[in-house]
Formats: structure tokens, C-alpha cells, sequence
């Protein structure tokens, strides 16, 4: 997690490409969880009800061989809006950090995490 928000902090989000299937993860993402809002802070008892876990299996298994590791825990920030503390981060196979993440910087939702690096660094300077 501090590799990914050290990387947000050097370069736009709405720049950045996760993984080479970016595109397929998005696209699949929105045909699947049509009323999925990457700006909406994440429901965790929602994605972990039975519904919600089995939706997300289905979504994961897609990537079961395009994606190494696919299914490995990872850590992920339930709103779009803050850092990773510990009572705003929960944890979830990697597929599913890579597609909300990536929906998050297609919309532009991280961009404020390297704006504020690049302020605090121009005003070390100072």
C-alpha cells in the first residue's frame, strides 16, 4: 500500500495504467456492478455479505489466468477520500483493489493525492 500511494504521489492516477488489462478490468467492472461509485465510500459489510462475496468471486475467477496472483490479500482505502489509516483501510484479494482502484483513476478520484505531494514539496522548497 505505501508503494501504490508513493507511486500516486509522483504521478497523476488519471495517468496511470495498473496493470496491461486496465481497460478489460474497467469495462468488465461497469458491466458487472453497473451501480458500483468509485467516489462512494465502499460498503464493506455489503461487499462481504453472501451476495455481495459471491458477485465479486464470479468477477475474480475472470482473471483467475490473466492476473498473477489474483486472488492474493491486499489492502485498499474504503473511500477514495483518504489516506490508508487503519480504520479506513480493509483488506481484499488483489483483483478487486485493482478494479476499484482503477475506477477510482479513470475518475480522476486519486489526481488530489499527487496534488497535494506536489504542493508540500514546492512549499519544502520555500
Amino acid at each position: 500500500m505505501s508503494t501504490y500511494w508513493s507511486i500516486l504521489e509522483k504521478v497523476r492516477g488519471s495517468t496511470l495504467r495498473l496493470t496491461k488489462l486496465d481497460d478489460d478490468i474497467y469495462t468488465h467492472l461497469k458491466a458487472d456492478f453497473p451501480e458500483f461509485d468509485p467516489a462512494a465510500p465502499i460498503d464493506e459489510d455489503e461487499m462481504k455479505s453472501k451476495t455481495g462475496k459471491e458477485r465479486w468471486r464470479k468477477f475474480l475467477m475472470a482473471y483467475e489466468k490473466k492476473v498473477d496472483d489474483y486472488n492474493f490479500g491486499t489492502m485498499l482505502r474504503a473511500d477514495a477520500k483518504g489516506e490508508y489509516e487503519e480504520k479506513e483501510t480493509i483488506f481484499v484479494p488483489r483483483m478487486q483493489f485493482y478494479a476499484i482502484e482503477i475506477a477510482r483513476n479513470r475518475n480522476g478520484l486519486n489526481d488530489w493525492i499527487f496534488e497535494k505531494a506536489q504542493k508540500e514539496a514546492a512549499e519544502a522548497k520555500s
